[in-house]
């Protein structure tokens, strides 16, 4: 009897250390869970900010999470920060799934140390990219941070460094896109900086490598964080921002939508959805182009008629707006699209928009979407101002992406494809693949008007009638070469086509240009001109 009793003592006192074990977790998570506390938690939503968590439960398809990492805590124990210890360390990690693809995140809790980055907060982080570059998954960051945690002094600063490395080594390997949900500054926008698409929410997000403090005491100017480095500024000044969303779950559906554009990784091609043939005509294209050849139109509007309806997603929409790029679908096939915009500045090229419009083109080629380029551009823009800041240069990186890239690209010219400008724009010269142009397009040196001056300057002059001779002289030049039969003549244009025909032929060009390998010379890379 003794022995049946012993047996059992020792069976109840085992299942009551079981229990403990299971509580202990239990506890373990529960605080993990709360972050910062549930003051903090509501000081965050008292901000119109959600929670770190919160974040990610809506980024994610329900049950999809799994986490990694959430026990992590930092191991510094000077000024007291030992006192204070938060499993998870003021990042939750992991990965799941948006409309059951891979996606790895990392979701930064500014109710921990607001955010900041500490050694093992960066640790985190760096697995989830590890495991994103071995596994071809794209990496979505939401981030919310005050910068590196200064009580940790370099190994915080090393962290960051250690991200920054995994930024450039991700860079054209999988799909990076971060989300600006509250405060960034200092090392906490560089990574961003490095990835390819930034989100930011309008009155709470901002990034800055200064704060205003700063700023006023260095170089005595008075400025808000908003002015300095909100959502607004970055999306229509320094173009630093692609979205510039209302709130955090208008942010985080942007995401989920930019994100059904894109394949897993390099190696893959994005999605394709399922199209029904129908009627391709778009009658309204036909009309669509103004008689009087310097009046504006919105190219949006083709763009509409072109692509999948409803399918236009568009890219740095408030910079640069003299160029329009974006994603769209063709037939169901991701495609992206790169065109010069009449309505704004006469769709120059010039310095900002010839930067937005390379960055674009060069994340497309790397990700294997088809690039369509619209055409109506009247040259680059001529000025001291931007000469002086480099237009050769960056003008050259736009001419660059568009002759690296590989991927198949068709171009439609719509109207105006002047001097230089011509080249820049996806010419067959510099490798498109297919070269379109409505019967309205002019392909030339140079406006009439100023070919006209140049060509038959001592005829003008010597005319009784200069005014009207200027007139006879340009309506000859325009005759002559301001149509689009002399480039396909040699072949540099290989169809003149309806613009009501456009989409069916750009469908059926797509499908033609599927399986396109190119081969390019052995090197380690190119030199941009940066």
């Amino acid at each position: 009897m003794f022995g049946v009793f012993c047996i059992r003592f020792v069976a109840q006192f085992l299942n009551i250390c079981e229990m403990d074990k299971v509580s202990v977790l239990k506890s373990k998570q529960e605080e993990a869970l709360l972050g910062g506390g549930a003051k903090r938690i509501e000081s965050q939503h008292k901000k119109g900010k959600l929670t770190a968590r919160e974040r990610i439960q809506l980024l994610l398809d329900e049950g999809s999470f799994e986490e990694i990492g959430m026990l992590v805590q930092h191991r510094t124990r000077d000024f007291g920060m030992e006192k204070e210890m938060y499993p998870g360390d003021g990042v939750v990690t992991g990965y799941g799934t948006v409309n059951g693809r891979l996606v790895y995140v990392y979701s930064q809790d500014f109710t921990v140390f607001g955010g900041s980055l500490s050694e093992t907060h960066a640790e985190k982080i760096c697995k989830i990219m590890d495991l994103a570059i071995q596994n071809g998954a794209p990496v979505v960051g939401l981030n919310d941070s005050g910068g590196a945690r200064i009580q940790e002094g370099v190994v915080s600063l090393g962290g960051y460094a250690d991200i920054f490395y995994r930024n450039v080594k991700s860079s054209g390997v999988v799909p990076q896109l971060s989300a600006i949900m509250g405060p960034c500054a200092g090392g906490a926008v560089y990574s961003p900086a490095i990835t390819d698409f930034i989100l930011m929410v309008e009155n709470t997000s901002y990034m800055f490598v200064t704060g205003p403090n700063v700023v006023k005491t260095v170089t005595h100017e008075t400025v808000t964080s908003e002015e300095l480095g909100g959502a607004h500024t970055h999306a229509s000044k320094s173009g630093v921002t692609h979205f510039a969303l209302a709130n955090e779950v208008e942010c985080i559906d942007h995401i989920k939508r930019l994100l059904s554009y894109m394949p897993q990784n390099c190696e893959e091609e994005a999605p394709v959805y399922a199209y029904e043939a129908a009627d391709e005509t778009r009658a309204k294209l036909d009309s669509i182009i103004p008689e009087n050849p310097n009046q504006p139109y919105d190219i949006k509007e083709v763009i509409e008629e072109v692509v999948d309806a409803d399918s236009f997603l568009e890219v740095h929409k408030e910079y640069a707006e003299n160029i329009v790029v974006g994603f769209a679908r063709i037939g169901g096939r991701s495609v992206g699209v790169v065109a010069n915009q009449p309505a704004f500045l006469a769709g120059v090229l010039d310095i900002n928009s010839s930067k937005k419009g390379a960055r674009f083109v060069r994340f497309c080629d790397a990700f294997n979407i088809p690039l369509l380029v619209l055409v109506d551009v009247p040259g680059f823009l001529p000025g001291t101002d931007q000469e002086w800041h480099g237009i050769i240069t960056n003008g050259a990186k736009l001419l660059y992406a568009l002759s690296e890239a590989t991927v198949p690209k068709v171009t439609v010219i719509t109207r105006k494809a002047y001097g230089g400008a011509y080249d820049v724009m996806n010419s067959k010269h510099i490798g498109a693949d297919l070269n379109y142009a409505w019967p309205t397009a002019e392909i030339a040196v140079m406006g009439a008007k100023g070919a006209a001056e140049i060509i038959f300057k001592k005829e003008i002059a010597e005319a009784a009638d200069s005014e009207a001779k200027w007139k006879e002289k340009e309506m000859e030049y325009m005759e002559k070469f301001a149509n689009p039969y002399g480039a396909a003549a040699r072949g540099f244009i290989d169809e003149v086509i309806l613009p009501s025909e456009t989409r069916a032929k750009l469908i059926k060009a797509y499908k033609m240009l599927e399986n396109k390998v190119v081969s390019m010379p052995k090197r380690k890379h190119g030199n941009i001109p940066l």
